[in-house]
C-alpha cells in the first residue's frame, strides 16, 4: 500500500449524530473507499465525552479511530476508557504529564503504520496546555522512523493558530485537521511541502441547532446571561461534515476535499 485514503468525520454530537453516522457512513465508504476512518468523538455521549456503549456503537458502524478534545473529561467513564484502550481513542497530547490515556498512537492499517496525534490549541482556552508546536515536534522526534503516515487533529478555537500550526508542520506530517468549532471551513488545501490541511472539519449533528445544541437554552443563556443546561435534539435534519484525503507515502497529500452530507434521522 503506497497510499492511504483517509476519511475524517467532524465532532459527532449526541445520539442524533450517531444516528447520522450509521445512515451516511455506508454511502461514504462506497464513494471514497477509505482505508482508515477517524472521527472526533469528544461529544459522542449526549454532547459530553464518550461511553463504552457509544464507542462500541460507532466502531460497529465502521469508525476505526477516535480523537477528542477538552470535553473528553465530561463523562465519568472516560478516564477508565482511555486507560484500558479497548478502543483506539486518544486525548490531546499536550495535557500535563500524568494525564490518563495516550495523546497519540501508532496503529496498523493494512501493511502500513499510521501515527495519529491529538493536540489542543491554547488561544481562548482557560486551561494551561503545553505548547502544541513544541509538543508535536517532540512526538515526531521520539517516533521518527516508526510510521509511514502521520495525521494530527488540532482541537482549537483560533483559525490563526490552526493555520500557523499547519504551516509549522508542513512537510513534517501528512495531514493536519482542525476540530472544535463545529463549523466546517472552506479552506481545505495542500501546503507547499505536501501537508494537507483544513481549519475545521465541521460536525456531525443536528442541522437546525447552535453547533449541535437546541437553540432554546442557548438563546436563553445569551439573552439573560444566566446558565442553563444544554439540550441536544434527537431527531430531525442532520449534517455530516468531514474531510477525505489521499496520502502518498513519502510524498504528502495528493488530494483533499470537504465532505458534507445531510440526512433525516
Amino acid at each position: 500500500m503506497s497510499q492511504l485514503k483517509v476519511l475524517f468525520l467532524g465532532d459527532i454530537v449526541g445520539k442524533i449524530g450517531r444516528k447520522a453516522v450509521k445512515e451516511v457512513l455506508p454511502k461514504l465508504k462506497k464513494k471514497y473507499k477509505p482505508d482508515f476512518i477517524i472521527a472526533n468523538g469528544e461529544n459522542l455521549a449526549h454532547g459530553k465525552s464518550v461511553t463504552e456503549k457509544t464507542l462500541k456503537e460507532m466502531t460497529d458502524a465502521g469508525i476505526d479511530f477516535f480523537t477528542s478534545g477538552n470535553h473528553i473529561w465530561a463523562n465519568a467513564e472516560s478516564e477508565q476508557i482511555l486507560c484500558e484502550q479497548k478502543f483506539d481513542i486518544i486525548r490531546p497530547a499536550n495535557y500535563p504529564e500524568g494525564t490518563p490515556g495516550p495523546g497519540y498512537k501508532i496503529v496498523e492499517v493494512g501493511t502500513k503504520k499510521v501515527l495519529v496525534a491529538n493536540m489542543m490549541g491554547r488561544v481562548f482556552f482557560r486551561e494551561d496546555f503545553r505548547d502544541p508546536f513544541e509538543g508535536m515536534t517532540d512526538i515526531l522526534e521520539q517516533e521518527k522512523g516508526k510510521y509511514d503516515f502521520s495525521i494530527v487533529d488540532l482541537h482549537a478555537e483560533a483559525t490563526s493558530e490552526k493555520v500557523s500550526f499547519a504551516k509549522y508542520l508542513d512537510g513534517k506530517v501528512d495531514l493536519v485537521i482542525g476540530t472544535h468549532t463545529h463549523v466546517q471551513t472552506a479552506d481545505e488545501k495542500i501546503l507547499e511541502k505536501g501537508t494537507g490541511f483544513i481549519s475545521d472539519a465541521g460536525m456531525t449533528g443536528a442541522k437546525d441547532s447552535s453547533i449541535g445544541v437546541d437553540f432554546k437554552n442557548v438563546l436563553h443563556m445569551f439573552l439573560t446571561q444566566m446558565p442553563k443546561s444544554f439540550e441536544i435534539p434527537e431527531t430531525g435534519a442532520c449534517i455530516v461534515n468531514g474531510v477525505f484525503a489521499i496520502i502518498k507515502q513519502d510524498k504528502g497529500v495528493s488530494k483533499i476535499e470537504r465532505v458534507s452530507e445531510e440526512v433525516e434521522v
